[in-house]
């Protein structure tokens, strides 16, 4: 996001080198495939859907090709031929306030991603000491703030070499728990055991009980987010046109392998009605690890989804506020108190007044008598945050191939305004569904959910981006330091 964007001045022939990069830095399809599997793709949202038994597979495909297929393809396009993320895109095809909204939600989503993350760390957490601690609102609110403030610690020192622990976490707290499961899931139903959830061509859709019965597919949508930080690296292809649909393509096999078959796994060894939201995989492995007398194996894949789970959290918690500082300096959005950073050129007091609203939340989760049910909200918030962002970046790519047909673009999506028609209708039914208490709720105050939700959601989305819009002023503006 701190790259500058191609001077509309400069000769397209120099704009088309900077578009494409230097050869040397060219990298394989099958690379980027890995890569955007490492950063999409992971076991938390398995427990969500495999109360779903076989239906998991239509609920995950269905957003996959709305959803997923659109963001990839639209976003290599707006990369290839506009450097500087989400807002710069969404400043030059609409204008600069949305673009402000934009990065801000990208950034926003992350005050309620974090929690529910660290919610599912808690549960997974708690089978390593104590499994009753999984569902003990109080012991979730602890470990939330204790690993959060601690990762604003370590973000802050300026630690190296973090980022490492993302490609690291794909394999050891993704790849290998997710196929153990599978394989031992497989192993328990071949030993004549019965699945938990029927396995018929029936329940393979899911049951219609109103708009209620589908709510849970909003949380896929976050599931499959992120697709535009990884759409940057579609300049570093050989031939992008071909090379980057393969990638997209092969990614998307990989992703819905990670996400349905663990999901598939777990169904058929845990009950539905005994699912945890939050320790759903601890279940499963406790579970399965019974039948075969491995019991003792249940914390060491406790303590390798943690791990993967903090990795994940500390490479990503400086990131999206970085992005919104440097974008606030350079057009005066947030108050300089907000864009100081310190010794290490770490964004500590965005940080730090993250980590406040980040302790609110932890604690909510000591008063909600469900640990499940704050998960859950907290995933559709976080979900339909980040929504936002993606309805104003389908507008914006529109609007720059109606604007600049000619500019460069190292790659071209085919239909792109069908495509961003789909994504577009997609992204906008998810984030009116989010306010429907799921099934799941249906015993409890259906008013206060839709008042939480939306309270975080439109709240955080749109309210607190807007006052601090119409209160800035120019004395805000640190172009200087922000190029420094």
């Amino acid at each position: 996001m701190s790259a500058p964007d191609i001077p509309a001045d400069q000769p397209p022939a120099q704009a088309e080198a900077r578009t494409r990069g230097p050869a040397g830095s060219w990298i394989s399809w099958l690379a980027l495939a890995l890569m955007t599997t490492s950063s999409v793709a992971s076991l938390r949202p398995s427990p969500t859907m495999a109360v779903y038994g076989l239906a998991c597979v239509f609920l995950y495909l269905i957003p996959a090709l709305v959803f997923l297929l659109p963001t990839s393809l639209v976003s290599a396009e707006l990369a290839s031929g506009w450097e500087g993320g989400v807002y710069n895109w969404v400043s030059r095809g609409i204008s600069k306030p949305m673009g402000f909204l934009a990065v801000w939600c990208q950034f926003a989503m992350t005050i309620f991603y974090y929690p529910s993350l660290l919610g599912y760390v808690a549960s997974t957490l708690a089978y390593v000491i104590n499994p009753a601690l999984a569902s003990n609102g109080v012991w979730t609110a602890i470990v939330i703030m204790v690993t959060y403030w601690s990762g604003v610690y370590i973000s802050s020192r300026g630690t190296k070499g973090v980022a490492g622990l993302s490609s690291a976490g794909l394999i050891i707290g993704t790849l290998v728990p997710g196929a153990l499961l599978v394989i031992l899931g497989t192993v328990f139903l071949g030993q004549g055991n019965a699945s938990a959830a029927p396995m018929t061509a029936d329940h393979l859709l899911p049951a219609w009980a109103g708009l209620a019965s589908l709510v849970l597919i909003v949380n896929n949508f976050l599931s499959y987010s992120g697709m535009e930080m990884n759409a940057v690296h579609v300049s570093s292809l050989r031939n992008p046109g071909k090379e980057f649909p393969r990638a997209m393509f092969l990614s998307m096999g990989l992703v819905l392998a990670i996400f349905i078959l663990p999901a598939l796994a777990i169904s058929w060894v845990v009950p539905a009605e005994q699912l945890s939201l939050t320790a759903g995989v601890m279940q499963a492995f406790d579970a399965v690890f019974a039948e075969f007398g491995w019991q003792w194996l249940t914390p060491v894949i406790g303590i390798m989804l943690v791990a993967a789970s903090l990795g994940g959290m500390l490479t990503w918690l400086a990131g999206p506020s970085k992005g919104l500082v440097l974008i606030s300096r350079q057009e005066g959005y947030l108050p300089p108190f907000l864009q100081r950073v310190n010794k290490h050129g770490v964004q500590q007091n965005i940080l730090v007044t993250q980590g406040l609203v980040t302790t609110v939340i932890a604690l909510l989760y000591a008063f909600i008598p469900d640990v499940s049910s704050a998960y859950w909200i907290f995933s559709v918030i976080t979900t339909q945050v980040y929504l936002i962002m993606y309805l104003l970046m389908f507008v914006a790519a529109v609007q720059l191939r109606r604007k600049a047909p000619d500019h460069p673009r190292g790659y071209r999506a085919p239909m792109l305004v069908g495509l961003c028609g789909v994504g577009f209708a997609a992204s906008l039914a998810a984030l009116l569904i989010g306010f429907i208490p799921p099934s799941q709720f249906s015993s409890g105050n259906a008013g206060v959910y839709v008042l939480i939700v939306a309270a975080g959601a439109l709240g955080l989305g749109l309210l607190v981006p807007y006052l601090f819009y119409r209160a800035r002023k120019p004395s805000w503006k640190q172009p200087e330091e922000s190029e420094s």
